[in-house]
C-alpha cells in the first residue's frame, strides 16, 4: 500500500513540475536549447562516423580483403628522396611472375589515366584503366552485359574495352553498347562488355566511371611505356596475405638484384591494413567532433541551473507555503529536481530527433548515408538526464533549505 502511494506521489509530482514548466514556454524552449543542440550535434556526428566506417568497409569487401597492391617505391638518387609512386621500377613481366608464386591466386598489372572517351556526337572524360584478363577475378566485380577480355585479347594487344555502368549510361543512354565501337586517344576499341553497378565509394568517388583496356594495350598504344603505375594481387585466402607480402618482397628484390643493404625500390599495402587504419582515423574523428559536440551539453546544463535558481527565487512564497502545510524539506528537493529532470530529457528528446532529422539530411544531399543506431540514443538521453539532476540538484537543495516564516514575508 506504501509502495502504490509513493508511485501516485512521484506521478503528481511529474504532473505538477509538467504544468510549471508550461507556464513558460518560451523560457523553457530556450533554456533546453544547449541540450537539444548537443545531442542533435552528438547523434549526428556519431552517425556520419558510423556511416563513413561502413562505406569504407563496404569498399573493401567490394574490393576483396586479400587484396594487396604492389606500388613503384621510394628511392634515392643523388641525394633527391623520392617516395612512392615517384619512380618507375615495375614492369609486366614483374606482374607475371608473381602469379607464380604458391601463396598468390592472380594478379594484374594497372596502369591508368584519364582520357574523352568518344561515341558519335557524344563524349566523356573517364579513367581509363589498363588490366589483366584478372581484373573482375581480382577485384570481385561481375559483368552485367556482354564479356570481359581474355587472355588472348590481352597477349594479341586487342582493340576492346569493358567499360562502366555511369559511361555507358552517358555515351549510349538506354542502347546497348556492347558491339559498338568508341574511340579513345583517337583509336577504336569495340565495346564488348559493361561492368556491373557499384556505386560510390567511401569517399565519393564514382566507381562505374571507367573503362578497362588489356594492360598490353594501354602500355604499347595509349601510354607509350613498359612500366605500370601498379600491380593488383589477390592472395589464395585472407591468411595467406602476409605470406604472400613475403613472398613478393623476396621476388621482386631478386628480379630488381637489390643488394642486401640496400631498400626496396617497391612498397607493398595491404587492403586490410589499409581498412584498419582508415577505420581508425574515422572513429578518431568523430570522437573529436562528438567530444566537443558534447560540450553543449554542458553549457546547457548551466542554462538549466540558472534558470531553475531564478524559478526558485520567483517561487519563494510558493515554496513557503509548501512547507507550512507539511511539505518536507526532501518533497522540495525532489519537486525540483523532477522539474529540472524533465526539462533535460525533454531536452534531450528534442535533441534525439533533431539528429536523426540532420542525419538523414545528411545522406540525401551527399553520397555518404549516415547510420544512427540505438545505442547513442540511448547514451545521449541517459547524459542529457544526469546533466538535469547535477545541475539541478543545487537549485533544488537551495529551495529545500528555505525557512518558512521567511518564505512567506518574501515580497
Amino acid at each position: 500500500m506504501k509502495q502504490k502511494k509513493v508511485k501516485f506521489a512521484f506521478f503528481l509530482d511529474l504532473e505538477y513540475a509538467y504544468k510549471t514548466l508550461l507556464r513558460n514556454k518560451i523560457r523553457s524552449l530556450l533554456t533546453i536549447l544547449g541540450i537539444v543542440i548537443g545531442v542533435g550535434s552528438v547523434i549526428a556526428t556519431i552517425s556520419i562516423g558510423q556511416g563513413a566506417s561502413k562505406a569504407i568497409q563496404n569498399s573493401i569487401n567490394s574490393m576483396g580483403s586479400n587484396l594487396l597492391f604492389v606500388l613503384p617505391g621510394s628511392s634515392s638518387l643523388g641525394g633527391i628522396h623520392r617516395g612512392f609512386g615517384m619512380l618507375p621500377t615495375l614492369t609486366l613481366n614483374d606482374a607475371y611472375a608473381i602469379r607464380k608464386l604458391p601463396a598468390v591466386r592472380t594478379d594484374s598489372g594497372m596502369l591508368n589515366t584519364t582520357q574523352q572517351v568518344i561515341w558519335r556526337g557524344n563524349n566523356w572524360a573517364t579513367l581509363i584503366d589498363g588490366a589483366n584478363s584478372t581484373f573482375t577475378t581480382i577485384r570481385s566485380w561481375s559483368v552485367a552485359k556482354g564479356v570481359f577480355f581474355d587472355r588472348r585479347q590481352v597477349t594479341s594487344v586487342s582493340n576492346v574495352a569493358v567499360i562502366g555502368d555511369t559511361v555507358a549510361t552517358k555515351l549510349f543512354g538506354l542502347m546497348n553498347p556492347v558491339g559498338h565501337v568508341v574511340l579513345i586517344h583517337n583509336i577504336p576499341f569495340t565495346v564488348i562488355g559493361v561492368l556491373s553497378a557499384k556505386g560510390f565509394n567511401a569517399f565519393g568517388r564514382d566507381r562505374d566511371d571507367i573503362v578497362v583496356i588489356p594492360i598490353t594495350t594501354m602500355l604499347e598504344k595509349i601510354a607509350g611505356t613498359t612500366w605500370v603505375r601498379a600491380i593488383a594481387v589477390s592472395a589464395i585466402s585472407d591468411k595467406d596475405t602476409i605470406r604472400a607480402q613475403s613472398e613478393i618482397t623476396a621476388l621482386l628484390r631478386q628480379r630488381h638484384h637489390i643488394p642486401l643493404h640496400k631498400p626496396n625500390d617497391f612498397f607493398i599495402r595491404n587492403l586490410s591494413e589499409i581498412a584498419k587504419t582508415a577505420n581508425s582515423s574515422a572513429d578518431t574523428f568523430t570522437i573529436l567532433l562528438g567530444s566537443i559536440a558534447a560540450i553543449s551539453l554542458l553549457v546547457g546544463g548551466i542554462g538549466i541551473m540558472n534558470i531553475m535558481l531564478v524559478s526558485v527565487t520567483e517561487r519563494t512564497k510558493e515554496i513557503g507555503i509548501r512547507m507550512t502545510v507539511g511539505a518536507k524539506k526532501k518533497d522540495i528537493l525532489k519537486q525540483f529536481l523532477i522539474e529540472s529532470s524533465v526539462l533535460s530529457l525533454f531536452g534531450g528528446l528534442l535533441g534525439v530527433g533533431c539528429g536523426i532529422g540532420l542525419s538523414d539530411m545528411i545522406s540525401l544531399l551527399s553520397p555518404l548515408k549516415t547510420i544512427v543506431t540505438t545505442e547513442p540514443v540511448v547514451i545521449s538521453l541517459v547524459f542529457s538526464l544526469a546533466v538535469g539532476i547535477f545541475f539541478g540538484f543545487y537549485p533544488a537543495y537551495k529551495a529545500s533549505r528555505m525557512n518558512p516564516a521567511e518564505a512567506l514575508r518574501y515580497e
